[in-house]
């Protein structure tokens, strides 16, 4: 099967001699990859006309909707189809968890690398902490909720005190401070965010759309 982009979608994803195409399922906000699993036509279909993802259980031999037991289901965003036509990307907004053991991803058993590996995911779990902050009944726990109930005003002030921090980190050559002061710019901008009523995916799309090609 060709790539031609006039043909219906599922005929143009070249499914294996077992009738199956892999499919990686990764978070649209932080880009963190969430689970393998296994779709065949008739899987695809449901996923594309539903817009929650549906797969083919090989150990079971059954269709099955990711979340319809436990509620943790996934809304598709986007389906990209590798260059080979043989291969998925499923790009979802997870309710919940996607791994069966309370992990938010199942590739949750780090072989070799650190925390730093994803650094886009850190903001967008950052935004998924402030929103949790936000609606603690008592924010007198919380630098966030305290933050937050101080009103627009009083946030806004903080991102001007961290931003002129950088900037003087910056000018001074202090690399590690760079660091540090940048991490507060970051957290304090994503807590106006919250007050502001702006989400990462509007940033995210505003930079995307600014893009040149090239």
């Amino acid at each position: 099967m060709g790539t031609d982009t006039s043909s219906a979608p599922i005929e143009r994803v070249r499914f294996g001699p077992d009738g199956l195409a892999p499919a990686v399922v990764q978070d649209a906000t932080s880009g963190r990859v969430l689970t393998l699993a296994w779709m065949s036509p008739a899987s695809l279909e449901r996923t594309l006309s539903e817009g929650e993802t549906w797969f083919w259980s090989r150990s079971r031999g059954e269709l099955w909707h990711k979340g319809a037991t436990s509620g943790h289901t996934q809304a598709v965003r986007a389906i990209r189809l590798d260059c080979d036509g043989d291969a998925l990307v499923v790009l979802v907004d997870q309710t919940g968890v996607a791994c069966h053991t309370g992990a938010e991803t199942c590739f949750h058993d780090r072989l070799s690398d650190g925390a730093a590996a994803e650094p886009f995911a850190a903001l967008a779990d950052l935004e998924r902490t402030i929103a949790a902050r936000a609606e603690e009944a008592d924010p007198s726990g919380s630098y966030t909720a305290r933050l937050l109930a101080k009103g627009i005003d009083t946030v806004c002030k903080k991102v001007g005190e961290e931003a002129t921090e950088v900037a003087i980190a910056a000018k001074g050559a202090e690399h590690d401070q760079v660091v540090y002061e940048s991490a507060d710019l970051l957290y304090h901008l994503a807590v106006l965010w919250r007050a502001a009523g702006v989400g990462l995916d509007e940033v995210a799309a505003e930079l995307a759309s600014r893009r040149s090609p090239r």
